[in-house]
């Protein structure tokens, strides 16, 4: 696989707290010139983000909701789908309500997740879902890649980035053989080189989140 073959795979990424304007508008101008799938910003840069990548772009806008620990009222994380997809966000990536998870309140869980589907599919957008696979055991994991299946989402996404460890080989592969075909996977989370991103998406991933990017497509260490 060369550079220019795993760009397509990388949503180029900055969710820092302290991101600036100027640091969104240089993702974006960066995103382009690479041919990065997309932009993944925070929900307050959306338009900025659209506005810099101007009509027509091949790059997609991507911001979060429910982020980073997904345990936001439901009714508040639709609220942010829906501001995200006016300002011009094309993909979703929603943290699954992790504490709901754990307490074994599964229609909850899958229930938001549903209404927050068909909010994107009603605008056209796609949903990654994040599960946090540091947070969950193997047998934990399956099942909330059945919830995510059972919610219609078009991705789901192992990691934040925020949590202890993000994407491993070993959880991707589990993963992909629990979904379904038709529902893609996102690794994210601790990804820093060029061999890091070619295991993961030897293992089953379809995009993979990076905010080392440029480092990884270039080879640079």
């Amino acid at each position: 696989m060369t550079g220019n073959e795993l760009a397509a795979y990388i949503d180029h990424t900055l969710l820092r707290p302290e991101a600036t304007d100027a640091q969104i508008r240089q993702l974006c101008d960066e995103a382009r010139n690479y041919g990065f799938a997309a932009v993944c910003v925070p929900p307050c840069y959306v338009q900025l983000a659209k506005d810099q990548l101007g009509p027509g772009a091949l790059v997609k806008i991507a911001t979060v909701a429910g982020f980073p620990l997904g345990y936001q009222h439901a009714k508040i994380k639709l609220m942010e789908t829906d501001q995200a997809l006016a300002d011009g966000a094309a993909e979703i990536d929603v943290v699954m309500n992790i504490s709901a998870f754990k307490s074994g309140r599964y229609k909850q869980v899958q229930d938001e997740l549903s209404d927050v589907a068909s909010l994107c599919h009603l605008k056209n957008a796609a949903l990654k879902v994040i599960i946090e696979t540091a947070l969950l055991a193997a047998d934990e994991i399956e099942k909330a890649c059945e919830l995510c299946v059972a919610a219609d989402a078009d991705y789901v996404k192992t990691s934040t980035g925020f949590a202890a460890s993000g994407a491993s080989a070993a959880d991707v592969k589990l993963m992909r053989r629990v979904l379904p075909g038709h529902i893609k996977i996102k690794a994210a989370g601790g990804i820093k080189t060029f061999a890091d991103a070619e295991a993961l998406i030897k293992a089953g991933a379809d995009r993979l989140g990076c905010s080392a990017g440029i480092q990884i497509v270039t080879h640079e260490q």
